[in-house]
């Protein structure tokens, strides 16, 4: 299940910079997750960052977003995969 920011979100600027995958970014309003990018943190760390530090506690679940534990893992080890280069060994930890 990917994150998303509502519009309760202040634009307080402290997510942005604990997302691991880069997957936050300043929408028209607000700050916005992609969903695409957004692994609640799986691979990274064992609970999603972003809803840690939000003052607000304006990031839910996407609901038009549903996935597994398993799917985000693929997800996170996709994206990884993405941002390597050719011959780079995955961190420790993410092969499945």
């Amino acid at each position: 299940m990917a994150l998303m920011i509502t519009d309760e979100c202040i634009n307080c600027d402290v997510c942005e910079p604990e997302c691991p995958n880069e997957a936050i970014s300043m929408g028209e309003l607000y700050y916005v997750i992609d969903p695409a990018k957004c692994t609640e943190c799986v691979g990274h760390f064992g609970e999603p960052q972003c809803v840690q530090v939000c003052p607000v506690e304006c990031i839910p679940v996407n609901p038009e977003h549903v996935e597994t534990q398993d799917q985000l893992h693929r997800k996170y080890l996709n994206l990884v995969a993405l941002a390597l280069r050719p011959g780079e060994p995955l961190p420790a930890g993410s092969q499945s």
